[in-house]
């Protein structure tokens, strides 16, 4: 699938690439809404329909991603409501074996997540995950989310990269086509993000089922 020889960096993002996307939706589609409606008389249906109002009129925004935009909005602790789900977090099968084998092939790792930094601190702590990579990078530090285009360049002057010889793996495809535009030659499109939900289908992205058909 990967001409190993012309990659010289792998961007990795987090939630649904290497990390279960389960957690996030079980957080966001169920617990959050149910404990926010819990606080106001109102029902899971109704909770769920007000937060997913507000989320759609700042999706691809980092208020999106941001704990801080959320806490403040519901009036809730959002950061602290989810360690009451931290048992669900899980990586995906093979991720440290590729992990590994990346850096045992010289292969630079890099994570690249809009996850908000409370968030993705307490996932790393979770998870091990910096064990098994080179740099971490979070949009918010760059004050930009990633299916911006003006990410990209911001990144690679930050982070220096040759998008020619880089490799970006995700799940979200409004972030793949962002980085395939500015140039990023090598793109894979995570098929199953949510092992307990159904695949996506994309027709204009490569599409990868499991990490085990990345390693040799």
């Amino acid at each position: 699938m990967i001409e190993w020889a012309g990659i010289d960096t792998v961007l990795l993002d987090m939630d649904g690439t290497l990390l279960d996307l389960h957690y996030d939706n079980a957080f966001w589609f169920d617990h959050l809404p149910r404990t926010w409606g819990e606080r106001r008389g109102l029902d899971l249906l109704s909770a769920r329909s007000v937060i997913h109002n507000h989320a759609e009129q700042r999706r691809g925004t980092l208020d999106f991603y941001c704990m801080s935009y959320w806490s403040e909005l519901l009036e809730l602790d959002v950061a602290a409501l989810n360690e009451e789900l931290a048992h669900l977090i899980s990586v995906r099968p093979q991720v440290s074996e590729f992990l590994l084998w990346l850096g045992a092939t010289g292969k630079k790792r890099v994570l690249v997540t809009n996850s908000h930094r409370s968030g993705l601190d307490f996932k790393l702590a979770r998870t091990g995950l910096t064990a098994w990579l080179d740099e971490i990078v979070c949009a918010h530090d760059l004050h930009l989310p990633k299916e911006d285009p003006l990410f990209w360049p911001r990144l690679q002057s930050l982070h220096r990269f040759d998008p020619l010889r880089t490799l970006l793996v995700d799940d979200n495809p409004h972030v793949l086509r962002a980085a395939r535009d500015y140039g990023v030659a090598h793109v894979l499109a995570v098929a199953q993000p949510d092992s307990r939900a159904a695949p996506q289908h994309l027709t204009d992205l490569p599409m990868l089922e499991g990490f085990e058909q990345l390693l040799p």
